[in-house]
């Protein structure tokens, strides 16, 4: 197989969604597996809604995803420049050199000419296509045209009775008649070109040799094919992966969760496991699993194993991703992760009183609880907020050995709390009294935190002390009394 060069070719009118970040990834996982190259390439010719700020939103959701591109914007490159409005005079060049070959003419059509035809198409049942009204134009008429000021656009000059055949990589054959398509613009009557020309043109000039994009594409590629033979460039294999669908199989949107992949970041989802997540969005490795760093992921990834059907995005199984890929961290590495959201929590000013050890542990306490980071602020919350007694947690407090595993708690809390050794204490309270752990260690809880549910006791009352252990054990004892 020759060099292999891919693109990923974003247009800045929007964040980086789900969709996008998924073609980005394969293209990447392709041009990796194959040790190949990708271009980073922003497609900004629709100049009223692309911004800049959108595009450095682009870039650095890729960077976080962990996406490294080879060539193009913010890298450089023989090929530039990567942002197609810096290409104009490129796409002008062509755009002329097809006019002299016949390929396309002027057209000087309104708005208002083209949809009246429209609607007259559609009033006799026929697919609306342009009629080809300026392609016979004398020199004469075409003269008469830009001597009124009139601006026209370039269309290509379809070619008729032709069948142009698709092989593609991922869905097979697919064959195109020429005669169901009307003769297209290539460039705009502003000087901008439209996506089907600029993108041939710069595909072709970047050697680009597979284009791996959304299934959406597919209608687009004849009018591409049409234009790589008019020019004689070699055309690239195509590649189009399917959509993706939310679980009530529609197509992907906002009622589905989040669509835009900061989204997910600002929400606590671990890069390295939306990677495996959307690795699996219409791929799948030969084996049966399912968590896979990004290195299993490049050296398993073919095309030949992405799937024609749509693919469901299941945020379920995104939130057990996301919860494996923490539970896999070190603490250390998690408390790091999860600090942003401890700062911008009610709670920082508490955290930021913790000694660093018993920051360690109030991590360590909470990470196999965490679905996602920003988890991380309602499961510590119960070490920071005054004591709330549940229903359930009162009636446990009723037991006739409460008062007992409570004072005794009292007696023994040594002043040195550490995990393990509170956990032997409370282990001790037991044997001493002839209790079953359950019958110590649950009404301490309850009486604690008012919940019979939450983080590891012994964690809990570590990061208390000693003090605002007994401080809330008192307090239940208090409650108890009815005072």
């Amino acid at each position: 197989m020759n060099q292999i060069k891919v693109r990923f070719a974003p247009s800045p009118t929007g964040p980086l969604h789900i969709g996008g970040a998924r073609s980005a990834l394969f293209n990447y996982l392709f041009a990796r597996h194959y040790g190949g190259a990708l271009v980073l390439r922003i497609e900004d010719t629709d100049v009223e809604r692309s911004s800049r700020e959108y595009e450095e939103e682009i870039i650095a959701s890729l960077r976080w995803l962990g996406i490294d591109w080879d060539e193009g914007v913010g890298k450089g490159g023989e090929n530039g420049p990567y942002r197609q409005t810096e290409r104009l005079p490129v796409y002008r060049q062509y755009a002329e050199l097809l006019l002299e070959q016949g390929d396309a003419y002027y057209c000087f059509c309104s708005e208002e000419t083209l949809e009246e035809e429209r609607q007259a198409m559609l009033a006799q049942g026929e697919t609306p296509r342009y009629s080809g009204r300026c392609r016979h134009l004398s020199e004469e008429e075409r003269a008469s045209y830009l001597a009124q000021g009139i601006k026209p656009a370039v269309r290509f000059q379809v070619p008729p009775r032709q069948i142009y055949v698709v092989d593609d990589l991922v869905r097979g054959r697919v064959s195109f008649e020429s005669d169901g398509i009307g003769d297209f613009v290539i460039v705009r009557s502003d000087g901008l070109p439209t996506y089907n020309f600029a993108v041939v043109i710069d595909d072709a000039l970047m050697g680009i040799t597979h284009v791996i994009r959304a299934e959406e594409h597919l209608s687009n590629t004849p009018r591409q094919l049409m234009i790589y033979e008019a020019l004689h460039f070699k055309r690239p294999e195509f590649a189009h992966i399917s959509l993706i669908l939310g679980n009530d199989r529609q197509k992907m949107s906002k009622r589905h969760g989040a669509t835009s992949l900061m989204q997910y970041r600002e929400m606590g989802y671990l890069p390295e496991a939306l990677v495996n997540f959307l690795s699996l969005l219409g791929w799948s490795p030969e084996g049966e699993e399912q968590i896979m760093d990004i290195e299993q992921i490049i050296a398993a990834f073919s095309l030949e194993r992405v799937a024609k059907s749509p693919a469901v995005f299941d945020l379920d199984k995104l939130n057990w991703m996301n919860g494996q890929y923490i539970r896999r961290l070190d603490v250390e590495v998690l408390a790091e992760r999860v600090r942003p959201f401890l700062m911008a929590s009610p709670y920082r000013a508490q955290v930021e009183a913790l000694s660093p050890q018993h920051y360690l542990w109030l991590v360590a306490m909470v990470k196999d609880r965490l679905v996602s980071l920003s988890d991380v602020v309602k499961q510590v919350s119960v070490v920071f907020e005054p004591v709330s007694y549940a229903a359930d947690a009162l009636e446990v407090l009723q037991n006739e050995n409460t008062p007992l595993v409570l004072q005794a708690f009292i007696a023994s809390l040594p002043e040195s709390l550490e995990p393990e050794a509170v956990k032997q204490q409370l282990k001790m309270i037991g044997k001493q009294h002839k209790l079953k752990p359950r019958d110590v260690f649950m009404p301490l809880r309850c009486a604690l935190s008012g919940q019979m549910h939450g983080p590891e006791l012994p964690s809990l009352i570590s990061l208390w002390g000693k003090e605002e252990s007994i401080k809330r054990v008192q307090h239940s004892l208090e409650v108890l009394a009815g005072k």
